[in-house]
């Protein structure tokens, strides 16, 4: 639920800001006793925290954004924009020592502004390379029949590492991503129990794909 989502986020938020406040004062009330080693450390922390307060906000911003209709907006193709986040996390992937496979293809475009939808699938993909020890594999495949379209991420069962995806940041991340698709039209699942749980199918029905 959108209020849930946005809940997690606001608590999340009230965490840096608490630790921003009390670096700031520890700073304030230590100015004259500490050396400089010790202010810097301090002052780094308080930066810290000012970030993760950013990233917070981001995150906020994006989720409200996601939900917004696609009047105006031209539609995006889905396998170039695929395309190019897999070759944004190659690099990622290839320090991981990760393989990070994309098979297929597709002709659906999705009404949805580019950056978001790059935005989106790179909240489903960077997790999945993320949670791969070395070694590991993330299988994407893309493809089409009469019904519409399917991508499809997994990992290798034998490799995957369920925690990696249990964060937070990254649970708000899948949240965003789900609402950019969703409100496109199109439906996300995500894996559980059996299933790789730091993979997702993403449904395209032919109905909501735009023309090429």
């Amino acid at each position: 639920m959108p209020n849930d989502v946005l809940g997690e986020l606001l608590h999340s938020l009230s965490q840096p800001l608490t630790s921003l406040r009390c670096s700031l004062e520890l700073s304030l009330d230590l100015a004259l006793e500490e050396g400089a080693e010790q202010r810097q450390e301090r002052v780094g922390a308080a930066l810290q925290q000012t970030e993760n307060v950013i990233g917070m906000i981001q995150l906020i911003r994006e989720y409200l954004d996601a939900e917004q209709p696609a009047s105006g907006v031209r539609s995006t193709p889905l396998a170039p924009a695929m395309r190019s986040v897999i070759e944004e996390l190659s690099s990622i992937a290839a320090v991981r020592n990760v393989r990070l496979l994309l098979v297929g293809t597709s002709t659906a475009k999705l009404c949805a502004a580019e950056s978001q939808l790059r935005l989106a699938l790179q909240y489903l993909v960077a997790p999945m390379v993320e949670a791969q020890p070395v070694g590991g594999r993330v299988m994407l495949s893309l493809g089409e029949d009469t019904a519409g379209t399917l991508l499809r991420g997994e990992c290798e069962l034998e490799f995957c590492n369920p925690s990696g995806t249990t964060s937070t940041l990254r649970r708000m991340r899948r949240a965003i991503a789900r609402r950019v698709f969703e409100t496109a039209g199109a439906s996300l699942v995500f894996g559980s129990g059996d299933v790789d749980p730091t993979g997702f199918v993403l449904r395209i029905p032919r109905a909501v794909v735009a023309p090429v």
